[in-house]
């Protein structure tokens, strides 16, 4: 399981890093980039996996995890979330999720399809719920912790 969740992480951090060239991310945060976006996916993968957690509640903690760290990101390198954030979010994103949904429905497996379906929402409610969590902690509060210190 320890080398299948290295791979896991490899393998999100390089599908962020891509995603960051497609953003327009300055080089200087691709790793960065790639860190938040693995170890996001990691978080889901071993909730999955590793505690038998359903993808909805994996998802909402691995947003928590991306989010915070994008703004401590943010915070450290005194540039905009959103660059950590949308490229980081990227590997939670439930595409295979709509694929399934729309394919179950035009095969007529409407009970494979509403199970996809719902699962697809809830990821995506888990999501807006994690993103909307950590912002409501206050940035003079990160700042705090993370910012560095005035001389």
């Amino acid at each position: 399981m320890m080398l299948e969740g290295i791979r896991q992480f490899l393998a999100a951090a390089v599908g962020t890093i891509a995603f960051s060239v497609i953003f327009s991310v300055p080089k200087k945060h691709y790793p960065l980039c790639g860190f938040i976006g693995g170890m996001g996916w990691l978080i889901c993968w071993v909730c999955i996996y590793g505690f038998h957690m359903g993808a909805v509640l994996g998802s909402f903690f691995a947003t928590v995890f991306i989010t915070l760290a994008s703004r401590v990101g943010s915070t450290v390198r005194k540039c905009p979330v959103t660059l950590f954030l949308i490229a980081g979010i990227f590997p939670e994103v439930p595409g295979i999720g709509i694929y399934r949904t729309i394919y179950y429905t035009l095969i007529k497996d409407n009970e494979q399809s509403l199970f996809y379906g719902r699962e697809t929402i809830g990821i995506a409610i888990a999501m807006v719920l994690g993103i909307i969590l950590v912002f409501e902690i206050p940035q003079k509060t990160i700042n705090r912790i993370f910012g560095k210190k005035k001389q």
